[in-house]
Formats: C-alpha cells, structure tokens, sequence
C-alpha cells in the first residue's frame, strides 16, 4: 500500500508527519513526504504523481484558518476527481474538531489516541467512522495482533454487596478501550466457597473484591465487556474444586487464560483448605485441564516467593520449577509473570537481574510445543500512599519492565497502597501506561546490557541451579522425576529449600530463613547479616 502525508497550507509542523510515515514504512508500506506547508496545489500533483492508496493531512494552527483551509482543500480535491482515496487527518484537538465536523476523513487523529491507534488504522483495522473493529477475543490472538505493543490487564472488582458497581464500570473501561484484559478481581468467598453456599459468611460478602456468587453474575459481567474495544475476561482461578472452577469460569466468562501457583494458594497461605502436598498435585492438574484445551496458564509462582521476602536465588528457582512442570502438564501458552519491586527493597539494577535470571531459566524450555509469553507487573506492596509519587511509581516502574519486552503488561493501578481501583482510576493507570509504553517502543535503552545487571544474572543462574539440584536430590531415590512429584516439592518447602522470612510459624514450612537487601539484591545472610551462598545455606540444611 502507499501512504502519502504532509502539513497543509501554512502549516510547518511536521513531527507527527513523520511519525505517520515512520509506522507506516515499519508496516511495510511505500511511503511519500510531501513535506512542510504543502500548497493545496502541490498536494494535488503529488497525488496524482505518486497515486496513494492513503493521503495523510496535517494542520497544527488556528482552527479559524483550519476551516477555511479544509473547506477549500476539499473543493479541490472534489474538483480533480480524487476524493476516491482514503483521507486521514492530524492536528492539535481545537483543529481536529474542525476536521470531524467538515467531514470526508476516514480517521482524525488528535494526539489523545492510544499509541498502537495509528498502527491500528496503517493495518486497516478502522472502518470508515474511525471506531476500531472488534480485536480478536483470543489471549493469544490478540498479543500478536496488537504487537509492537504489549496487550494490557489490569484488575478490577469494586468491593460492595452486589455486582452491580463492577459491571457499571466494566462498561466504562471497555468504552473508553483502556485495557485488553479486565481480570475480575473476586472477593474470598467467590474463590473458595462458589459451589458451597453453606460456607459463605455474608458478613464478608464483598470484602477485598466483586462478589459474584452464580454463573449468572459471571455472565452479566461478560456482557458488560461487550462494547468499546472488547476486552477479554479472566478471573482468579479458584482455591477449592480447581477443575470445577475452570470449567465454570471458561463457560461462562470464555476465561482468557489461568492463573495458578505451585506452593500457594492453600493452607500454606490461608487462601484454601488444601493442604501443600494436595495444592500442589491440583495445580499439576489444572494446568494439565487447560493444556488440554489450548487454553493459556500465567505462572504466578515465583514472585509469592518475593512477596514473602524470600532471597532472589529462590524466586528463580521456582520460575524454573514452574517452568518445567508447565511444559511436562502439556500446556501449550504458557504466561511467565516477572513482578517488579517484590521486595520493594531490590534495586532498579537487581531487579532486572533477577528478571533476566528468571527469564533464561524457565526460557530453556520454550520450543514449537511450548511456546512463552511474558508478562510484567509492578509490585502488588511497592506502591506509596501519596497520590503524586504513586503515579510517579506506576510511570518508572512499567518503563524498567518494558525492558524486557513484554507482550502482557499487567497494570497495577497507582492507587493500589490505598484502595481498590475504580473504573476512572483504571482508566487514568492505563492512559500513563500507554504513554511510557510508547516512549519505550520508540528507542530505549538497553539497560539489560548493564556489566553490572549481568553479572547478578550470572550469579542467580548458577546458585538456582544449586537449588534445583538439591531439590532433585531430595526425591532421587524414590520417584523417577523429583522435580513434578508433588510430595518432593512440598516436602522442598518443608525442610527449608524453598523458604522465607514471612512463612515463619507456618505449619507447611520452616521459615526461618534470614535475608536482607544488600546492595540492592535480596540476600540470604546467616546470624551476624552476613551474606551466605546458596551453597553455603544448603550446606547448613545438610541438604547440599
């Protein structure tokens, strides 16, 4: 296809021409400059000399002489007969309110878009009043539809006595096309205790999230979605009767993916009455019920680890045990979730090392038959209370993560130290989302070149591989693969390999495990705080 552009009468700004033409080339489109204040004349010739498929026309003056300018270009147009080519407009907002009033462009773009709009329109996925067609209603579909950019979720539940809130502003986010992704952020007894009313204590009824109590709650909050840009719908999987919950939640929300842990989500950390050894063979076995259906899986493993102060060394490990069983259930899309600032304690540096470390040992597996997608998040714990350093938060916490490329940006909202996002909370999170996204594409740094972030890289992949080897050793001689058997992994836990601070006086685990932050890294320390290998604690386990 060939796109031709350029600033009308006049007009000499030409940033966002060039722009313009700069995604259309990556598009793979042929591409003509008319150049600053193009005389209607000129834009004329050059149409009828390079006969483009797409004529792109900007003007970033007053919008009085706007008018004038547009009425006269289209009289022009009309009169040579060329008015059968597909016009699209930019400029200052005032000056494309002018331009959707005279009408006879395809598109008016104003600044105020998403940045992936323009690439939208350069691929044909806008009609002729501008609103995008409906993206894809597959994870997988629509992460390689909207790439370069990442597709984004974000949590959303009001807290309240009915679904009512949430599905108003499930509506409201869908309208205004902020996310791609709306994952139902469900209250305890929605989790635990769907299929038994018995349990429920109606005092807690919406305490921490929506409380959908029926397959028909679930389904009205569906179809609040089914406007706007049609986000997908995910929710928490559930921590009691998991097969039944997946099924359930994929009938009635078609649920985008599941999100599941190993070691979590169970007795360990009072979210469900399975005990570790039990949790663990039911997570096995949902991933292996979504596999089965080409259903995506989102591993949310290794950063409970961090959540709980436990060192860098074990979040890694357990990316790569996740990983691996993963892979051997027979998932086919498997979501490889890096939350940032978990512990807020790591450093901008140490944090990415960790991630890097993290990505190179549960990557090993990726192939044709398991394919990996990442995905980022800012630190559930991270965030300040103030408002304006939240925000601060939100912006240099999702530019760090864009480093690692993602396909899946999990926003979490600024306002999360303080409470549970509303739709007007969420949207504003992901228009800042969408401006650092963009800044990110546009050229940024490689801070993964830093020697420094490397070599903690380095460091994290041979002490984890420490850890798994010890947790090999832990089963070898009574089952042929340790590293899938769910009473290895949880006896791992027990006797202290997997480990950490906040699991003290936890029945399931030791925690006595010390660490600190050190140089921005979270560290394994012995009595006196001093910093100890993993070769060295598995030696005080007598476990290396």
């Amino acid at each position: 296809m060939r796109v031709m552009a350029g600033a009308l009468g006049d007009c000499v700004h030409v940033a966002g021409v060039s722009r313009f033409l700069t995604l259309a080339e990556q598009q793979g489109h042929e591409t003509f400059f008319t150049g600053p204040a193009t005389d209607i004349e000129s834009f004329v010739d050059a149409i009828h000399d390079f006969n483009p498929d797409i004529v792109g026309v900007s003007y970033r003056l007053t919008p009085e002489n706007a008018r004038l300018l547009i009425e006269e270009f289209w009289s022009i147009i009309r009169a040579a007969g060329l008015d059968n080519r597909r016009f699209v407009f930019g400029g200052t907002p005032p000056v494309a309110d002018v331009a959707r009033e005279l009408g006879g462009f395809e598109a008016v773009f104003d600044g105020s878009e998403a940045p992936n709009a323009l690439i939208g329109f350069l691929r044909g996925e806008t009609g002729h009043t501008g609103q995008a067609s409906m993206p894809p209603q597959n994870a997988i579909a629509r992460i390689q539809w909207k790439a370069p950019y990442p597709i984004l979720r974000h949590h959303f539940g009001i807290p309240a006595f009915s679904i009512a809130p949430t599905m108003d502003g499930i509506a409201q986010i869908a309208e205004a096309g902020a996310l791609d992704v709306i994952s139902l952020g469900a209250d305890q007894d929605a989790q635990e205790h769907f299929f038994r009313p018995d349990l429920q204590n109606p005092k807690s009824k919406g305490a921490g999230g929506v409380p959908f109590r029926s397959e028909e709650d679930l389904i009205q909050l569906r179809e609040a979605a089914q406007r706007g840009n049609y986000p997908l719908l995910r929710s928490y999987s559930g921590t009691a009767d998991l097969l039944r919950y997946a099924e359930m939640l994929k009938r009635t929300l078609n649920n985008a993916w599941c999100a599941t842990s190993l070691f979590f989500f169970n007795a360990m950390d009072g979210r469900g009455p399975q005990t570790l050894g039990d949790s663990i063979r039911d997570h096995i076995a949902l991933m292996a019920w979504h596999g089965a259906r080409d259903i995506p899986v989102e591993g949310n493993e290794p950063y409970h680890w961090g959540m709980r102060d436990a060192p860098d060394v074990i979040s890694v490990a357990a990316s790569y045990l996740y990983a691996y069983n993963a892979k051997k259930a027979g998932v086919r899309d498997y979501i490889s979730t890096y939350m940032f600032e978990s512990p807020n304690t790591l450093s901008n540096r140490m944090d990415l090392a960790k991630a890097l470390a993290q990505i190179q040992v549960a990557e090993a597996f990726a192939g044709a038959d398991f394919r990996i997608w990442r995905q980022t998040r800012t630190g559930l714990l991270s965030y300040p209370v103030d408002v304006a350093r939240a925000r601060a938060h939100l912006a240099e916490s999702i530019y760090l993560q864009m480093t690692l490329r993602p396909s899946i940006i999990h926003i979490v909202g600024y306002t999360e130290a303080h409470h549970a996002a509303t739709a007007a909370e969420v949207i504003e999170s992901s228009v800042m989302a969408q401006q650092v996204i963009g800044t990110a594409l546009y050229g940024q740094p490689d801070m993964a070149t830093d020697p420094v972030v490397q070599a903690r890289v380095a460091e994290l992949i041979e002490e984890s591989a420490d850890l798994i080897e010890a947790i090999r050793q832990l089963g070898a001689d009574s089952v042929a693969d340790p590293l899938s058997d769910p009473q290895t992994l949880a006896c791992a836990v027990q006797v202290g390999l997997l480990d950490a601070p906040q699991l003290k006086r936890n029945p399931f685990a030791r925690g006595e495990i010390r660490t600190r932050a050190i140089n921005g890294a979270i560290l394994v320390v012995d009595a006196d705080n001093r910093p100890l290998t993993e070769r060295q604690r598995l030696q005080e386990l007598h476990l290396a």
